[in-house]
């Protein structure tokens, strides 16, 4: 299998990382024969269709660039391209999901198969995309847009198969819980917020975390893929945790109770709020933990728990999306 990289940040270089280092493991274990013949960052695109030098890659994007390397191409060659599947990494931009929407339709609309950890383009347009994707006849991926290297998306479309899955709620932003959790340990939520952003969790602009969006960009995502709802972020209900104080923090602690910034969807309703819940709640995750929480019609309530991001954690994802496009094209019936 062909493969075209857009997007060299942490995720895109985690994922070339862990294709050069697992490739002969993925190739016996699954039979994903992947070849990286093109990448893209935000200033040069790179291709060759016989196949790429990773290592030669990852060592020029150590010293910053790629504008040395023989093989210059433009974004047009990458996309449209001798290439099976464009893999999306771009930055996330939650306001019209640019470039990589242009990238994904481009693609989708060249009978190019997409996998993409991106929120934004899904965030705006997921029902055109899905759609567009149909149409064209080509699978479109995104595991890794939520929950990073846990399987929340998984989990909604797979592991409930033949139920009806009535609603789903949930910790989907873990800047926002490692914030509350240090505000229940008495940090006021300035320095909470500080904390974060020194550790990694937060942006220097936190306010896609803080003000809720980042939450209800992921919460799209599941609600479509658990209810078809075509919801974009038009839809959602947003309130973000900068009105919650100390103050609000000890007083749900005194009656057995805590803050956390819930994400909510029963197919109708779309919602991103603080919410105090029981100390008890399986959702009483601490740190930058996500936790989701599926409700079907059958099963009940079940919960997943795990990391919500990381460079390495979120490459896994795309792996698994790669090997679930392998494993669809071959039609050998596996269920991953």
């Amino acid at each position: 299998m062909k493969a075209v990289i857009i997007g060299l940040g942490t995720v895109g270089r985690a994922l070339l990382r862990e294709v050069q280092e697992r490739g002969h493991e993925l190739k016996s274990k699954y039979g994903l024969n992947l070849k990286v013949v093109g990448v893209a960052d935000s200033k040069t695109a790179v291709y060759n269709e016989e196949g790429l030098n990773i290592a030669e890659i990852l060592k020029m994007k150590e010293r910053g660039i790629l504008n040395d390397h023989p093989n210059r191409a433009s974004l047009t060659e990458l996309i449209k391209g001798g290439t099976d599947v464009l893999v999306e990494l771009t930055p996330t931009n939650l306001k019209d999901g640019m470039p990589a929407v242009r990238y994904i339709r481009e693609a989708l609309s060249a009978g190019k198969h997409v996998i993409t950890a991106n929120k934004g383009p899904l965030a705006v347009e997921m029902p055109a995309l899905m759609e567009l994707a149909e149409y064209n006849g080509v699978h479109f991926l995104f595991s890794g847009a939520v929950g990073g290297g846990t399987p929340f998306i998984r989990f909604v479309s797979r592991c409930l198969l033949g139920e009806r899955v009535i609603r789903i709620r949930g910790i989907i932003n873990g800047t926002t819980n490692y914030i509350l959790t240090r505000m229940e340990e008495g940090l006021s939520f300035e320095k909470a917020l500080k904390e974060a952003q020194k550790l990694g969790y937060a942006e220097a602009d936190p306010s896609a975390d803080v003000d809720g969006w980042d939450s209800a960009a992921k919460l799209v995502i599941l609600s479509n893929v658990a209810f078809q709802s075509g919801v974009t972020l038009r839809d959602v209900e947003v309130e973000g945790i900068r009105d919650i104080g100390l103050e609000n923090v000890s007083d749900a602690l005194r009656n057995g109770e805590t803050y956390k910034l819930i994400a909510y969807s029963d197919g109708e309703s779309h919602l991103v709020k603080p919410q105090r819940i029981s100390l008890k709640s399986p959702l009483n995750v601490k740190g930058a933990l996500n936790a989701l929480q599926v409700e079907a019609e059958i099963s009940g309530k079940q919960t997943l728990v795990g990391k919500g991001a990381g460079g390495r954690e979120t490459a896994a994802a795309v792996i698994r999306d790669l090997v679930e496009l392998k494993v669809r094209l071959a039609g050998d019936g596996r269920c991953l």
